[in-house]
């Protein structure tokens, strides 16, 4: 415990953090604790380190006094709106011989990725647009519940593989501001020009230092995030107009949403304006449709691209085996059947390649790949058991 004025919050269920070295600096703490770790990471203007509690890493960040607890505040509020950010733990304020600071503690996110470790890795080319993708789907999700982020760049977000995709998660929240509403017109518009001043600066900087591949072009990056999120804020917003023999168009648009991974939270029928027609409103929520169904069902937890793949499967079990017992099968039946007999016997043939980069859902789901990339080959279903075996001794002669 330091001598010098400590001031710590911290949620229940996470350590105490009192044996570090909180009257010295970040920047000055290799040397005055063991816990330090070393992990991919973006550029931060403030002094970050990693430490490590029984194998969990957590991120502390050194800020100005006050909004250590501020951007605490906001994330909390965003953990509770269910949106892909990393989980805020604490905050401290902090004498040390640098004079009164306050630290945002958060717990390090897992299998996740920097950009710029993802930018300089060979191969990385195929993952190019899924990461651009990535940054729009965030921005989109964070407006429609009304945050703006006020700096989104490539340094301020972490990537996960999510079913041979990225997923985007929002890391820095120190100008981030929570609104009561959808975001209007002028802060999204805003916020994307912030966007793309700072992706094309980074990436401008990459190429100057000659770390950017020759072929990305830093001028259309942040323009073609844009034109992703104005493409996708378009489909989850507009409203529709039907007569009043088309109501089945409206689990076709509920189901359009939900293939895109969102919510429906709220379907609205107003009369138009020629008294026979209905406009069709959508009130479309969180990006986790498919995560949180799978979760419901199982306890699964996977990333949202991820949880589709297998419910997709479990939906198809679900009609295998109503046809096979000659009676309609319930869905919570077909994902018990699945998780016992399927998923569960895949990963324990598929044990040995899990680490700390892939997690078990990704595994499955790049098990699901080979499959049918055998089954195309020789044309019929190879199962999975095979499909894993096989698998298992491809990954392990590479």
């Amino acid at each position: 415990m330091p001598n010098s004025p400590l001031s710590l919050s911290l949620r229940p269920g996470f350590p105490d953090f009192l044996d570090l070295p909180w009257d010295q600096s970040l920047q000055d703490w290799k040397g005055f604790t063991s816990r330090l770790e070393e992990v991919p990471r973006g550029l931060s203007r403030h002094p970050v380190v990693f430490v490590n509690y029984g194998g969990v890493l957590y991120a502390l960040k050194e800020l100005p006094p006050s909004l250590g607890q501020q951007e605490y505040e906001i994330l909390r509020q965003i953990e509770d709106l269910h949106l892909p950010a990393v989980t805020p733990v604490g905050h401290t304020l902090k004498q040390s011989t640098e004079g009164e600071a306050s630290v945002l503690i958060t717990r390090f996110l897992d299998r996740s990725l920097p950009y710029r470790s993802l930018f300089m890795r060979s191969g990385f080319s195929r993952y190019r647009e899924h990461l651009l993708d990535a940054i729009a789907g965030l921005l989109v999700q964070l407006h429609l519940t009304g945050i703006f982020w006020g700096d989104c760049s490539l340094s301020n977000v972490l990537f996960r593989r999510d079913a041979g995709a990225l997923q985007a998660y929002l890391v820095d929240a120190e100008t981030a501001e929570a609104h009561p509403a959808r975001l209007d017109p002028t802060l999204r518009h805003h916020d994307l020009e912030i966007m793309e001043e700072n992706v094309n600066g980074e990436l401008m900087d990459m190429a100057t230092s000659g770390v950017l591949p020759v072929d990305i072009s830093f001028r259309d990056t942040g323009a073609y995030i844009r034109q992703r999120y104005q493409n996708l804020w378009e489909e989850i917003t507009r409203e529709e107009i039907i007569t009043q023999g088309e109501r089945y168009r409206v689990q076709e648009r509920i189901q359009a949403l939900n293939k895109l991974g969102f919510s429906v939270g709220e379907v609205t029928l107003l009369t138009a304006s020629d008294g026979e027609r209905l406009r069709l409103r959508v009130l479309v929520t969180d990006r986790n449709f498919h995560r949180d169904q799978l979760y419901g069902l199982t306890g699964l937890e996977a990333e949202e691209m991820q949880a589709r793949k297998m419910m997709n499967e479990i939906q198809e079990l679900k009609a295998t085996l109503a046809q096979r017992n000659n009676r309609s099968t319930p869905l919570s039946v077909a994902a018990y059947y699945w998780l016992e007999h399927v998923y569960q016997p895949i990963l324990k043939t598929l044990e040995p390649l899990v680490d700390l980069q892939t997690s078990p859902a990704e595994l499955y789901c790049q098990l699901l790949e080979h499959k049918w990339f055998l089954s195309e080959k020789v044309h019929h279903d190879v199962g999975h058991q095979s499909a894993a075996e096989d698998f298992l001794k491809s990954s392990i002669s590479r």
